[in-house]
């Protein structure tokens, strides 16, 4: 399947108004992707549990903060951005009872959906927004301008609009400021190298192999600095 490279025109962020987006974990991806979220103006809240020490360093990045069940009961959104070894655990104690139809699950990661360590309920979207950059560059891209290239899967799309949905988060937790502000020359639309291309499309075909009937479906994407598709 040949990869498709998304730009900022293709997610427009003013279909997030109204969704909270839930970011379970603070860590390196996590801590990135609440902040972008929220300096693009969306409504984000940070699910760790009670004890974490991360609870007081989001609260002091101006995030809102709640327990893990707590943030997935009230989220539309929700992505699990935790070690790929406590995910299952926190997702069947958690997060399951908080899914429902309408609602999308999102990773950073296949591990946990390729190997059925997490088994999501068959009524909600299940999505994928890979960084091809750690958490403290993806954020400092994100304030600089230029964002990094990201791999964007769909598992699950039962309401018919999981790319879109996956689109503008992704969109959402890339781009830095208004376009509107940002210097002509950084608002052109640039695809990632074809080197970039290679190998998020390579490391995206080794893990969407087919889980039963379905499997992950991949598309690399880079987004000039609003781009949803790289996480800047």
């Amino acid at each position: 399947m040949p990869a498709k490279i998304y730009y900022d025109a293709d997610a427009d962020l003013g279909l997030l108004k109204g969704k909270k987006i839930a970011i379970i974990g603070y860590g390196s991806q996590g801590h990135a992707h609440a902040l972008n979220l929220k300096d693009s103006g969306q409504d984000v809240v940070v699910g760790l549990y009670k004890g974490s020490k991360s609870w007081a360093k989001a609260e002091k990045d101006g995030l809102r903060v709640a327990t893990v069940n707590e943030a997935a009961q009230m989220a539309a959104v929700i992505m699990i951005l935790l070690p790929d070894q406590s995910q299952r655990q926190v997702f069947e104690s958690e997060i399951k009872g908080g899914l429902g139809k309408g609602k999308m699950l999102m990773f950073a990661h296949g591990f946990n959906i390729h190997f059925n360590q997490v088994v999501p309920p068959p009524d909600v979207d299940v999505t994928m927004i890979a960084p091809k950059a750690p958490g403290h560059v993806m954020r400092d891209l994100f304030t600089q301008g230029p964002g990094v290239p990201a791999l964007l899967a769909v598992y699950q799309d039962v309401s018919g609009r999981a790319g879109t949905r996956r689109s503008r988060t992704a969109r959402a937790s890339a781009a830095p400021v208004p376009a509107s502000s940002r210097p002509r020359s950084r608002r052109r639309r640039r695809p990632t190298s074809s080197a970039s291309r290679r190998r998020s499309a390579g490391g995206s075909r080794i893990s969407s192999r087919p889980r039963s009937r379905r499997s992950w479906r991949p598309a690399t994407s880079r987004r000039s600095p609003t781009s949803s598709a790289c996480t800047r």
